[in-house]
């Protein structure tokens, strides 16, 4: 069922919408002072203030923070605000960037997730009449199950088939006639190779999918790779699926006017922008851009006050949609923990990408592999070949002139035999870390 337009975060009536938030809050704030010896803690046992204005005077809580509370006090944290009878389900993050969290949901915690992961999807452009295949891992990690649920949040008729055994995904396309596929946005070029393997003749288009939902990773905002999922799988690619496992699994979309994500959970969230390095308070208006720091206005079991993300994005429109939706829409610049300082400057892996995906002779396929803590002097990047390609030096110069006239940096590009690198069905690490030796 459709939230009513005038309560939902994604077509409020933003007046009403202020005032929804700020009576939430006052809520929220009383339970969580209440029943959270972790923010009683971190406030020192004062008080939260009554208004949202008032928030910048209470200090953040990161990721960090949260896994030294599981590990004093597993397996929820004393962030638990809810007796453990409460727990209705239990998840994992997928632990891409450091150790797996737990996570707790309530029944109503599980429901208002699906609820605001629905209006993501729904704004994609899914509903009645689509048949949706879920590709993402269902053991424990949110994208799993949970994220099915937005899906049929939406109406759609769900397929739930997980990760592996991509050949029998592909035939279960061509059999069910299924017309739309959530997934990360690397899986399709995974498909692409099980098909030239397994289905001789068969081209990615004549599987008939018409919607691409897309998440878990960056890169949809490269329209080297929208252009090409739209030519090669013949489908509509929407970046359907952003959230913060901790927070929200998903709360941010993009509608089918734009490429940008709508914020549709302002209603269950409150946003804040922040500098990275000092963490001061950047205003909420279009063209800002900061960390999103994210305050739960209704969570029962793990409710989190002033959030850091370490997402870095771009707030580009704060005025309602040619969609119709108010909510504001932003871009994901790159996480903090994935940046990589080149000679002074900030890189990050989809600014590559963007160029890579330029080049016909690459597979769009890379890493960006850094040896010891930094700082760094050039940017190493190994980029993978497209089939039938052979290694060129003359390739490789190009591709690092490339970076340095669009990024400012200094490239050193290693050119890998096609097929070489590791294809995967979750989500795909584009900066390896390694120890210096």
């Amino acid at each position: 069922m459709t939230a009513e337009p005038s309560l939902s975060g994604d077509f409020a009536a933003l007046p009403a919408l202020a005032a929804l938030q700020a009576a939430r809050w006052r809520e929220q704030a009383a339970y969580v002072a209440a029943h959270s010896p972790f923010f009683q803690r971190l406030w020192r046992g004062a008080a939260p203030p009554r208004d949202l204005a008032d928030l910048p005077a209470l200090p953040f809580c990161d990721k960090a923070m949260l896994r030294e509370s599981q590990a004093a006090h597993p397996p929820f944290g004393d962030y638990l605000a809810a007796p453990d009878a409460k727990v209705a389900r239990l998840h994992r993050t997928s632990g891409t960037t450091g150790q797996a969290m737990n996570l707790a949901l309530s029944a109503d915690d599980a429901a208002l997730t699906a609820e605001i992961g629905g209006r993501a999807q729904r704004a994609a452009g899914l509903g009645p009449g689509h048949r949706v295949v879920h590709c993402l891992n269902y053991q424990l990690w949110m994208g799993g199950l949970t994220d099915h649920l937005t899906l049929e949040a939406t109406g759609a008729t769900v397929i739930p088939f997980g990760v592996g055994g991509s050949a029998l995904l592909v035939r279960t396309i061509r059999e069910l006639g299924i017309t739309a596929i959530s997934c990360t946005p690397s899986y399709p070029a995974v498909l692409e190779q099980v098909i030239a393997e397994n289905f001789p003749g068969l081209a990615p288009r004549g599987l008939g999918l018409k919607l691409g939902l897309f998440g878990g990773e960056a890169g949809l905002d490269d329209p080297n790779l929208r252009a090409r999922l739209e030519t090669v799988w013949g489908l509509k690619p929407r970046n359907a699926n952003y959230g913060v496992s901790d927070v929200l699994c998903n709360f941010a979309g993009q509608c089918e006017a734009q490429n940008d994500l709508h914020l549709v959970a302002l209603d269950a969230l409150y946003p804040e922008l922040i500098e990275p390095e000092s963490g001061k308070a950047l205003s909420w208006e279009a063209g800002q851009q900061g960390e999103l720091v994210l305050t739960h206005l209704r969570k029962e079991c793990q409710p989190l006050v002033r959030f850091r993300t370490g997402d870095l994005v771009a707030l580009t429109e704060t005025a309602p949609c040619a969609c119709g939706r108010t909510a504001p829409r932003f871009r994901v610049i790159g996480r903090s923990d994935d940046m990589v300082v080149v000679r002074g400057l900030n890189v990050f892996p989809t600014a590559v990408a963007a160029i890579l995906t330029g080049f016909a002779a690459l597979s769009g396929e890379y890493r960006i592999r850094l040896r010891g803590p930094g700082p760094y002097d050039r940017l190493p990047v190994e980029a993978e070949l497209a089939p039938g390609e052979v290694l060129r030096e003359a390739l490789a110069r190009e591709i690092e002139a490339a970076i340095k006239r669009d990024i400012r940096v200094t490239a050193a590009v290693t050119l890998l035999p096609p097929r070489s690198l590791p294809r995967t069905e979750g989500k795909t690490r584009r900066v390896i870390r390694e120890q210096a030796t």
